[in-house]
């Protein structure tokens, strides 16, 4: 987690991981950026079972105070729209999220859940 100089934390970013304003202009600058759905995507596909992975970009940061802002997320869900148990995984970045993406299709495919 990062903070700004006067030690508020930053906790919402934009997709390209620089942080939106701080207060409430970057808050309401970040809710109106979350109801374009479009632009929160950043990779689906179904796979051959029907599962379906899912990349996000989340613009809020998920992390221990310890570590990068995690700002993306992939999912896989059942046939069912169910979030699949330990299918979670965040991101830092863009360039990983979409490696991350490509990795847990691979993986399912594989596996043929």
């Amino acid at each position: 987690m990062k903070y700004w100089p006067d030690g508020e934390l930053i906790r919402f970013y934009r997709r390209d991981g620089t942080p939106y304003p701080q207060g409430n202009d970057g808050v309401l600058e970040w809710e109106n950026d979350m109801t374009d759905l479009d632009a929160k995507v950043v990779k689906q596909e179904v796979l051959p079972n029907g599962y379906q992975v899912s990349t996000i970009w989340l613009g809020l940061d998920h992390s221990s105070p310890w570590e990068e802002p995690l700002i993306f997320e992939t999912m896989v869900f059942d046939r069912a729209d169910k979030p699949v148990n330990g299918s979670m995984r965040r991101y830092f970045n863009e360039h990983d999220a979409i490696a991350g993406h490509i990795e847990t299709v691979d993986d399912y495919v594989k596996r043929q859940v």
